[in-house]
């Protein structure tokens, strides 16, 4: 979700750039011999790459370790989109600042999360809308595999073979990071079953592991860690002897400190969520996110060292 100063600055940009874009798309040309898929943002992009093999050239519009929500598209990004084939985004709300840039593109365009049982915030300003961090749970990734492979498909029928067939075997690994996240979480007694973070963006993941979800903020905002939401948290690892807590990397975890030390509960380390590290880092692809994310998360909770 972006923030509301922002939203504003990218629609009075976009209707300026608008016309650059209809006017690029006209003249695409191709990169290469292999069409283009364009994707919002890092982790899309990985997951793309893995089900399009040699077939598809995959970009992502934001970099690695970009914040996804309040994303303002740069004119560099016109350049991206003119050559593109397919764009691809997560949808559910994610991407506002991506809706009028779509629009203004003569590109095809599928959003990867059509299908997935869509769970809403329940507070703040956001209650009621759909929480867009669908790709945290890998089952529901293995619906975005699908929507990749039926467009690809699309795209590239004569490759049709090929995307099922990497689809199948990526779908096969998101599986086995699922059995293993509920299972090495299942002998945790009911009062340490909570996934405490600073942003509400593990929603779908916490389903997946029977974990009682609890955060600071539902979403990304123009104001954060308001002194009643920390109080809240406080009290929610007070009452339930929660053994750690968490935060994301793309947001500061000063609030969540506070936490630690009103409750005596170990902060259990950084979790990643919207983007993906550069190579060399901890997280350079999405099935290394959710396995350092998970093994982060059972460690803490479990108080074991994996």
């Amino acid at each position: 979700m972006p923030k509301k100063a922002s939203v504003l600055g990218v629609v009075a940009g976009l209707a300026v750039i608008a016309p650059l874009l209809a006017a690029c798309t006209g003249d695409r040309a191709p990169a290469g011999d292999r069409p283009v898929v364009l994707t919002t943002f890092t982790v899309l992009a990985d997951i793309a790459e893995n089900v399009a093999g040699d077939h598809l050239e995959v970009r992502s519009i934001t970099k690695a370790g970009a914040e996804i929500h309040g994303y303002e598209p740069t004119p560099g990004d016109i350049a991206k989109a003119s050559e593109a084939d397919l764009i691809l985004d997560n949808g559910l709300n994610l991407e506002l600042w991506f809706s009028q840039f779509v629009e203004s593109v003569d590109v095809p365009h599928v959003v990867v999360s059509e299908g997935v049982d869509v769970l809403d915030i329940s507070e703040d300003a956001y209650a009621g809308t759909p929480n867009p961090h669908a790709w945290m749970s890998p089952a529901s990734a293995q619906l975005y595999v699908d929507n990749m492979v039926e467009a690809f498909s699309d795209l590239e029928p004569e490759h049709a073979d090929d995307f099922r067939a990497n689809g199948d075997a990526y779908k096969a690994q998101l599986q086995d990071i699922q059995d293993e996240l509920v299972g090495e979480l299942a002998a945790l007694p009911e009062n340490e079953r909570a996934l405490v973070t600073c942003e509400g963006a593990f929603s779908y993941l916490a389903r997946d592991a029977g974990l009682t979800e609890a955060y600071i903020w539902p979403v990304n905002a123009e104001q954060q860690a308001t002194p009643q939401q920390i109080a809240a948290t406080i009290e929610f690892v007070r009452d339930n002897d929660v053994p750690a807590v968490f935060c994301e990397s793309t947001v500061s975890d000063r609030p969540m400190q506070q936490v630690v030390e009103a409750t005596g509960a170990t902060f259990g380390g950084t979790l990643y969520v919207d983007s993906l590290s550069e190579e060399g880092g901890p997280v350079p692809t999405y099935l290394d996110l959710l396995r350092h994310d998970v093994d982060t998360i059972v460690a803490a909770l479990t108080g074991g060292d994996r």
